[in-house]
């Protein structure tokens, strides 16, 4: 019988074993609480929706007149690896050799493995880095606009609040937590690189034993741990910036805020006050106002100002705030709250982004690097906002904002894309079908046949993580996982890291790519890293076989010490923020400087974009396009635990009863959602939960069109994407606002079309000499 083996994921650390055709997954031992999503990874090993060799779209390969429009609709051909490595090398060496490297994108998003080695966007990056560089993305599609906008009120990204909250002083000294946006359990199931430990619930439940109370601002009650008894505050979508400022007018004009703090810590106060309180515009931003706006009673507004001036508060802003318009504007109003109550570097005081949306924020620190490979340096300056992808495609030549800086989109002939999924993570996939129409040539890397591979021209297998050995370690996870191989490839598939050697082989770059290790040779070389400075530490350090034989490797951590708001706090002047001031910039002035009409120098209430039929009426349901608790982003929505979630093969939308009412919709129903930009097929689910006039649909279901050939697709799976906006938050940050969107909703009256995507995919009758001996035709 088989051993069980060590193998991290995104979503937790685990061994299994492949037995008689069965994969059996073991949580770590250590968890208290592992991740449902564990479930899903059975089926990797023989699922029919698995990519098992190189596949050439057809219109591509006999390179038709306008063949560019049938992607997404063309059949394709399987070829052998030699074939498929050929072309690739060719139309790389065409590109590459006639428009110059930015006319490349190079696509990815780094989610694809837990591994250090295997990681798709490490190695795509550096492979291109090699031919010459690559047009990139910058920021992500989670926190856009806090990517951008924290560093000119903090200083530099994830180096300053992330980094001095920790769970255990919320455990031990946080007297109210006022989540907007809540901490959705689900979301701190993952994280980047891995998590052995869930430990948010127990530290929750914790600060709750000790007396701690927490306020839920969000449309969708269970956007916090039902049995932590949150105060919910049903709050309309989009609208927590007007709240924000209602709660601050309390705390200004009854005397709660902290003066002094705010005199010694932050800079242009007095000019965000006299907007706050109507000086600067004729309009006080009261709780009377704030009602109006966010659905919220006005003494309830005024209890809970008065509640956080009186207790020891922490103030998180999820990352689904700030995917919205003006996603800049919660963030930043955030901090400004909570330099008013004085608290910022407090013991489970302050504030926090993002505080129980990724697994392992909330932490300690690691006090050893991590294995990284190096991706080389890229000369190409060109880049976009990782959002903004379908109007690059769409509008080459075009100028676009962000951040002080006016850019034009390149003109980008061929698309490379390995690790990730645009047709889940980009919004009005309509107008991403549009845009995909645009390159000549696309590549991909993937391991099933998504709607991404579908619309592509190369399709090169890629192995999943349990095909592969790596090693698994994440920022502020104290265990670095040995991952070993638990299945053999599927079908032909290989690892990227093989994928684009062969590659290289063939451009004459093997050795710059490779450094002449094998993938083996490469995990004991990275380790090193880490080795060495465990070792200079005076800390436990095997070798590398050491480490690979037992599994798994404790990690030393920093101390819990409050961080650098702590020792801001402390003394501003030894330890100052990197800002212009060196302080916390409530005003700042290089914001006001770009003169942007829809992001100012301070924080403030910008009413959102409205959205409207041809006649002119309101779509009259908000939408919330929230993460997935049964999957992560789109990754194997085969797997067992997704699919047990849908509704006759559907994805589930929420609906509260009296909407449900109001349109004749009972439970079970399949529905179709639809506004300007499309409409997609979900069976209804009536909840309480959801806030009147707010329905929720998880992103993530694999895009299946009910016509792949029309211009306006209907999604019959359930992809929400098919109905949000694809415009930025701003031109500060041109972050993605994928998170809500309006739209109307009715029975669906016809016999649906079943799903399925998940079913093996079909292939063209390959050609009577199946040698292919040149590329296609531009």
């Amino acid at each position: 019988m088989n051993p069980f083996k060590t193998h991290s994921s995104h979503w937790g650390a685990f061994s299994g074993r492949y037995e008689s055709g069965k994969l059996e997954i073991r949580p770590h031992p250590g968890d208290p609480h592992p991740s449902p999503l564990l479930g899903n990874l059975s089926a990797i090993a023989d699922s029919p929706a698995r990519i098992r060799r190189p596949a050439i779209r057809r219109g591509w390969l006999e390179g038709e007149p306008g063949h560019a429009q049938r992607r997404g609709a063309d059949d394709y051909l399987e070829v052998s690896w030699s074939e498929a490595e050929e072309l690739v090398a060719k139309e790389l060496q065409r590109v590459y050799g006639g428009f110059g490297p930015g006319a490349v994108f190079g696509g990815s998003y780094g989610w694809s493995s837990a591994g250090r080695f295997h990681h798709a966007q490490s190695q795509i990056h550096r492979f291109l880095n090699v031919l010459g560089g690559y047009v990139r993305s910058v920021n992500t599609y989670s926190s856009g606009a806090a990517m951008v906008i924290i560093p000119h009120v903090l200083g530099p990204y994830d180096q300053f609040d992330r980094k001095s909250v920790t769970w255990d002083a919320i455990e031990r000294s946080s007297g109210l937590i006022v989540a907007f946006g809540g901490m959705a359990i689900k979301n701190a199931d993952v994280h980047g690189g891995g998590i052995s430990t869930h430990i948010v619930r127990q530290k929750l439940t914790g600060a709750s034993a000790r007396g701690a109370r927490f306020m839920l601002i969000s449309p969708l009650k269970d956007d916090f741990p039902a049995e932590l008894n949150a105060d919910w505050l049903p709050i309309v979508p989009g609208t927590d910036v007007a709240l924000m400022l209602g709660l601050a007018h309390v705390l200004a004009s009854e005397g709660l805020h902290d003066r002094p703090f705010l005199d010694r810590y932050t800079v242009g106060y007095a000019r965000f006050e006299d907007y706050l309180l109507g000086r600067a515009d004729g309009l006080p931003k009261s709780p009377e106002w704030a009602s109006e706006i966010c659905g919220i009673d006005v003494d309830a507004i005024r209890r809970l100002a008065r509640a956080m001036a009186a207790k020891r508060t922490l103030i998180t802003v999820s990352h689904s705030l700030q995917r919205a318009d003006y996603g800049e504007q919660p963030v930043w109003m955030g901090i400004v709250l909570a330099a008013m109550l004085g608290q910022i570097g407090l013991d489970g005081g302050g504030f926090s982004y993002s505080l129980g949306a990724l697994g392992n924020i909330g932490k300690q620190q690691l006090a050893a690097p991590l294995p990284t490979l190096d991706q080389f340096k890229n000369p190409v300056a060109d880049f976009i906002p990782v959002a903004r992808i379908a109007d690059m495609l769409l509008n080459p030549g075009e100028e676009f904002h962000y951040n002080g800086q006016a850019l034009r989109y390149p003109d980008i002939r061929l698309v490379y894309w390995a690790g990730g999924n645009p047709f889940h993570h980009h919004q009005d996939i309509n107008r991403l079908r549009a845009a995909f129409r645009r390159p000549e040539t696309i590549i991909v890397h993937e391991t099933a046949w998504t709607s991404t591979a579908r619309h592509a021209d190369i399709v090169l297998p890629a192995t999943t993580t349990l095909e592969r050995d790596d090693i698994g370690a994440a920022d502020r996870d104290e265990l670095m996982i040995a991952m070993k191989k638990l299945v053999e490839p599927v079908g032909e598939a290989r690892d990227d890291y093989e994928i684009l050697a062969a590659i290289a082989r063939r451009l004459g770059k093997h050795a710059e790519f490779t450094e002449n290790r094998s993938g083996r040779e490469w995990l004991a070389f990275l380790f090193e890293t880490t080795r060495k400075a465990l070792a200079a530490g005076g800390h436990d350090a095997p070798a590398f076989e050491t480490f690979w034989k037992q599994g798994e490797l404790r990690l030393p951590l920093k101390p819990d010490d409050g961080g650098p708001a702590r020792a801001f706090r402390k003394d501003p002047s030894a330890f100052p923020l990197q800002t212009p001031s060196g302080k916390i910039e409530i005003f700042s002035q290089t914001v006001e400087d770009f003169g942007y009409d829809d992001c100012g120098g301070h924080p403030r209430w910008y009413p959102p974009r409205r959205e409207m039929e041809a006649g002119g009426n309101d779509y009259p349901l908000y939408l919330v396009c929230n993460q997935p608790h049964q999957r992560l982003h789109s990754q194997l929505d085969y797997g067992d635990f997704s699919r047990s979630t849908k509704i006759k093969g559907r994805e589930p939308v929420r609906i509260n009863p009296v909407d449900a009412a109001a349109r004749g919709i009972s439970d079970g129903d399949i529905v179709r959602l639809f506004n300007a930009r499309g409409s997609c097929l979900a069976a209804a689910t009536l909840s309480d939960d959801v806030r009147k006039g707010v329905m929720q649909l998880a992103t993530g279901a694999w895009f299946e069109p009910d016509d792949p050939t029309t211009e306006k697709a209907m999604c019959v799976h359930g992809n929400p994407n098919i109905l949000t906006r694809d415009i930025g938050t701003s031109r500060l940050a041109q972050g993605s606002t994928g998170q809500i969107t309006r739209v109307e909703v009715v029975c669906f009256a016809e016999e649906p079309r079943p799903v399925r995507i998940f079913e093996a995919m079909t292939f063209g009758k390959s050609p009577a000499n199946p040698a292919i001996e040149t590329a296609p035709k531009s």
